[in-house]
């Protein structure tokens, strides 16, 4: 693109946008930004309030294309009794088709019959495999046109969040998993990259070789990054020498883990994304961190913003013409990909992760409610945010355990756990234990840098910081201990780390959070 058009189409925001009719020039912007970080920078920085307005149109098309070109969603919509209603709006016309998951139309219909025209294309098709954290792992087809606007968008948001002669080091396990090889593709458009995954010796000898002259931008897992700065430091290793950003994926992390990582990291971002869904739906910047802080801070703020969920949600920023998001009753997203290049087009897909949306003025007016300026929050020398719309997602909505009728969430043990004085928490998991009476008790296991823990006390610490912890986030174990003492109990289990419940972590890409029975 010459200078010339790309000022030319920096001009033409998504503000002078509107209708059906203009479907094909927002494609047009839109593909102008892929190629411009000008043009990236200056759609979303604008408004996003005509995008907003074209979500819906946005998604009624990928639909209908679905609906003409995709055999298995044909059959899946038609075996529902779906009605086509053409007097209907957009939004309203959307909500009328049914809802897509894994159970109802993943795995009854075969893969080439979820893909555009019934096939799977010989050449440029790449099969991902998600990581099985929640079961048995799945495969996922994208095309090659899919994969390149994936790794364009990737770049456009690096080179908005970072500046530098840049090296990625690519830490998410590589091989047959979406995250890892399509970062490492992405990170390629915008520097020097390499992908050691997992392997802490590789990663140091990369910083060693190639020295402090680079901003290096480290991805992976969020407990990786924290135990690979804990080794390298076991080691002698002085990070303080080199310039490093962090960007994390694949689960929640705390703002205490996030305080922990910045101890050596510039900034940790983390994003959102699903192999099932797509890669890269969503993103942290250093607005919605402020917000997610801000919330933190102030129960009442969280509560308007995000209900009466206990939980802290990740916050991130979304393109809505890219995406059109909606909850259902049980506050799980429900997720359109409107972009035409996915060879295997979602359409109100429900990963089962609870969350939902707010318009970016929206959150910015509650905010000024509660007495906080959220812009001017930011930290000094920050871009210019982004005014897409926020995204919370508080995790997967069987990612609990329960007891005398409270929910006990993962997010809420790791804070207590990373609050917790001088014990070096490696992982911890959640379970319910059979007790000889019949009864049962909330157990968090905990693995600790040790090869044999002693308890020491350390068992009834941790315990205590978790019920406080509890007390003082979860009106439902607050309810439940008032209505019965025995609520108040927790059983702490102490581990070496790679043993009991800990034992095939390093089998896996992701922790185990919740072990049933």
């Amino acid at each position: 693109m010459s200078a010339a058009d790309e000022s030319r189409v920096s001009r033409f925001t998504l503000s002078t946008l509107g209708g059906t009719t203009l479907l094909a020039g927002a494609d047009a912007v839109r593909h102008a930004a892929l190629r411009s970080g000008h043009v990236f920078a200056a759609l979303g920085t604008s408004s996003s309030a005509p995008v907003d307005a074209l979500s819906a149109v946005a998604a009624q098309r990928a639909a209908r294309i679905a609906l003409r070109r995709v055999p298995a969603y044909r059959a899946f919509v038609e075996h529902a009794g779906w009605r086509d209603d053409p007097a209907l709006g957009p939004a309203a016309w959307v909500a009328t088709l049914p809802v897509t998951d894994k159970e109802t139309y993943i795995r009854p219909f075969p893969v080439a019959d979820r893909c555009l025209d019934g096939r799977l294309p010989a050449v440029g098709t790449q099969i991902d495999e998600s990581s099985g954290s929640s079961g048995t792992p799945f495969n996922w087809v994208r095309s090659g046109r899919e994969l390149a606007e994936v790794h364009r968008s990737l770049a456009q948001l690096a080179r908005r969040t970072f500046s530098g002669r840049i090296v990625g080091i690519n830490a998410f396990s590589m091989g047959a998993w979406a995250t890892g090889t399509n970062v490492g593709e992405a990170m390629r458009l915008i520097g020097i990259v390499k992908s050691p995954g997992p392997d802490i010796d590789k990663i140091l000898e990369t910083f060693e070789f190639l020295g402090p002259g680079y901003v290096y931008v480290v991805t992976g897992y969020p407990p990786f990054l924290a135990e690979l700065l804990d080794a390298g430091s076991s080691r002698g290793f002085d990070w303080a020498r080199f310039r490093m950003y962090g960007i994390v994926g694949g689960e929640g992390m705390s703002e205490q883990l996030r305080d922990r990582l910045e101890r050596a990291f510039i900034a940790v971002y983390s994003a959102y994304g699903a192999s099932d869904l797509d890669i890269g739906v969503a993103a942290e910047f250093p607005l919605s961190v402020a917000l997610r802080r801000a919330a933190a801070e102030r129960p009442e703020l969280r509560r308007a913003l995000f209900g009466d969920d206990p939980r802290l949600p990740m916050v991130f920023q979304y393109n809505p013409y890219d995406y059109y998001v909606e909850t259902n009753a049980d506050r799980e997203l429900l997720v359109t990909v409107n972009r035409l290049a996915l060879l295997s087009p979602r359409i109100r897909y429900n990963i089962h992760d609870q969350g939902g949306r707010i318009a970016f003025a929206d959150a910015l007016a509650t905010c000024r409610a509660h007495g906080v300026d959220l812009l001017s929050s930011l930290p000094a020398g920050s871009p210019r945010p982004f005014r897409l719309p926020f995204l919370f997602v508080h995790g997967r909505a069987d990612s609990t355990i329960s007891f005398m009728g409270a929910n006990i969430y993962p997010e809420d043990v790791e804070q207590a756990l990373l609050g917790a004085p001088a014990v070096d928490v490696r992982g911890f998991c959640l379970e319910l234990i059979d007790l000889p009476d019949g009864l049962a008790l909330p157990c968090i296991h905990v693995a600790l840098d040790a090869a044999a823990p002693r308890d020491d006390g350390i068992g009834s610490q941790l315990a205590g910081a978790i019920r406080e912890r509890l007390l003082a986030n979860s009106r439902d174990y607050q309810a439940a201990v008032e209505e019965n003492p025995r609520a108040a109990e927790l059983v702490v289990r102490l581990h070496a780390v790679g043993t009991g419940p800990f034992a095939d972590d390093a089998s896996r890409l992701k922790r185990r959070y919740i072990v049933r029975s």
